[in-house]
């Protein structure tokens, strides 16, 4: 079904060179190494000192935010449920990992130990007596969003005399990963697209940053490999399964709502990043279809019109009740709803590779300077994604003679193959991973557990960011209107 790609307007080279990504020595994995090198740390923090904009403002979000301060202290649980159990207390898990990460960056910049100190702390508390996650459906989100986001606060103070490395290690691999591992084979017992693009791409990112800070060098490439290639909705052309000939790509949950839509993006440029960062180019797989299917989101929620074609996805549980839904057009948009995810994927291809981006552009600089966790709503729609991406990301361009930012270059393909990009031989769905509980098995589809596929969050999270409570009317209308049509035509 897939439409041949044509001339990209608004992603087309300009002449520089594509840069490779950095090469990483083959079995071994770069540290710090996950969303930010050692590099990249040193740039923020020349770049604050000399007063740099947009640095200085984006560093000033981050000083602002009450989880980057060196007097947080943690809350850790024994299990930590989400959707379900007594008490659903996943809200501590997602302060404490912003808290820590915050920290840990905010040392980084600026130098200040006392951060360092207290992102160890943190971490090392969890480390001590978390034992699993656990709840409804939901159980693989936390496990996924949470997974990746605390092996990011880790990597950055991983070196730290006082860190318990093995100690966490463990407690990523087998209270995060073990679950993200199991979802992207079983998809907690439901046919492969129960569960819509977000779910795939938060087990996928946990996986690959569980792989990368623990060098294990088959879980990354499972994760690699499921990205390319995986059944579920979370690899690359299920998430993005229609490519136009001005250069756009249908983003699929497009059809669902923004809100995941944003989500949805910011966890694959996430993943993608990551992978940057050990020498393999997933920015660039399959001639930039992740940069069109940004470009796409990114018109769009800027409040533009963008084609869509009709969609069915199947439901239910395998040998257990089944569905489907059918989505026939782009969901509604508020233009100020926002998520901070622009700043790395705009630098990326703008300023790394050297392609114009102009959707990507303008929807990063409305949402500059980005914050975190704790900047956009009290509900966990808005620590989703640990941001910050105005200090993190900018850079400058890149340039030189070369290729126009189509296909990696021979460099690159060769540093992704010593870093460890999975090869043809390897399985597109994770084998690593046993459930963390039983409630991974299929017996969740009988107490109805599949019919959960997303949180239900994302509406208090806009009306936090400004968008008023009509404009959720609206969208809730008119999907409302739409599955009375599909009904009718059944």
């Amino acid at each position: 079904m897939l439409k041949a790609a044509g001339a990209a307007a608004g992603a087309v080279g300009i002449g520089t060179a594509v840069l490779p990504a950095p090469a990483v020595a083959a079995g071994a994995y770069a540290h710090p190494g996950l969303l930010h090198t050692g590099a990249d740390l040193g740039r923020m923090a020349a770049k604050v000192k000399a007063g740099a904009a947009p640095y200085a403002a984006g560093f000033a979000k981050l000083t602002a935010n009450r989880h980057a301060q060196s007097g947080w202290t943690a809350n850790p649980q024994e299990i930590v449920y989400r959707g379900a159990g007594s008490p659903q207390n996943y809200g501590i898990l997602y302060n404490d990992v912003h808290a820590a990460y915050q920290n840990a960056l905010r040392h980084h910049v600026s130098g200040d130990s006392a951060h360092a100190d207290t992102a160890v702390a943190i971490l090392n508390a969890w480390s001590a007596k978390l034992t699993s996650v656990q709840g409804s459906a939901d159980r693989f989100l936390a496990a996924g969003l949470y997974g990746y986001q605390i092996a990011n606060a880790a990597e950055l103070v991983r070196d730290h005399p006082d860190f318990e490395l093995g100690r966490f290690q463990e407690m990523l691999s087998t209270s995060f990963a073990s679950l993200s591992d199991d979802f992207l084979v079983r998809h907690n017992g439901a046919v492969v697209s129960n569960y819509w693009t977000n779910w795939d791409l938060a087990a996928m990112a946990c996986v690959l940053a569980t792989g990368i800070f623990c060098d294990d060098k088959a879980q990354v490439d499972r994760a690699v490999e499921y990205f390319k290639h995986g059944e579920g909705l979370g690899s690359i052309r299920h998430a993005i399964p229609v490519v136009h000939d001005d250069g756009l790509a249908e983003w699929l949950e497009a059809g669902r709502d923004q809100g995941h839509a944003l989500l949805g993006v910011g966890l694959m440029g996430t993943f993608c990043e990551m992978a940057w960062n050990q020498g393999i180019d997933l920015y660039g797989y399959d001639d930039d279809r992740f940069l069109k299917g940004a470009q796409y989101v990114a018109k769009w929620a800027l409040g533009g019109d963008v084609p869509f074609t009709a969609n069915t996805r199947k439901k239910g549980a395998i040998n257990g009740w089944s569905g489907s839904e059918t989505v026939t057009e782009a969901a509604p948009v508020a233009p100020a709803m926002t998520r901070p995810i622009w700043a790395m994927i705009a630098n990326h291809y703008t300023k790394r590779r050297g392609l114009s981006a102009s959707y990507l552009t303008r929807i990063a600089a409305r949402s500059a300077p980005e914050g975190g966790g704790g900047d956009y709503g009290p509900n966990s729609g808005g620590y989703d994604q640990l941001g910050f991406g105005t200090l993190a990301f900018t850079r400058d361009k890149t340039t030189g003679a070369g290729g126009t930012g189509g296909s990696p270059s021979p460099a690159a393909s060769a540093s992704a193959s010593a870093a460890g990009s999975a090869g043809t031989g390897a399985d597109a769905r994770p084998q690593g991973g046993a459930p963390a509980s039983p409630s991974a098995s299929a017996s969740t589809a009988a107490s109805g557990d599949l019919a959960a596929t997303g949180s239900n969050d994302v509406l208090g999270w806009t009306a936090a960011t400004g968008v008023t409570a009509l404009a959720g009317g609206l969208l809730l209308l008119r999907r409302r209107g739409r599955v009375q049509r599909e009904a009718q035509s059944r």
